[in-house]
């Protein structure tokens, strides 16, 4: 938690991948809590570390989903406001 929060002050993005949805991720969804929204990006990691719901199988793009809903439960937002949150944040991050 606290590396965590030190690269937020830093101003470095963190993204959550599915292992946010993992059953004893709970830290990791402690760290998600307190990430700033202007900080968040999704990521896959496909093809491993697939979401909860996926364990075991090879990842997909399309379980990004997953990873999202869970982001948006922690955030307290709908998944639209994730999406352009986190759609918002890569288009700084990457300049495009």
């Amino acid at each position: 938690f606290k590396e965590a929060m030190q690269g937020v002050e830093r101003g470095w993005y963190l993204s959550f991948s599915g292992i946010l949805t993992f059953n004893k991720a709970e830290a990791l969804r402690e760290v998600a809590a307190h990430v700033p929204e202007d900080r968040l990006l999704l990521e896959t990691d496909a093809p491993y570390l697939s979401p909860q719901k996926w364990r075991g199988a090879r990842n997909e793009p399309a379980y990004l989903l997953d990873t999202a809903c869970m982001l948006a439960e922690i955030k307290k937002k709908s998944l639209k406001e994730l999406e352009q949150i986190t759609r918002q944040n890569a288009r700084s991050l990457f300049n495009f």
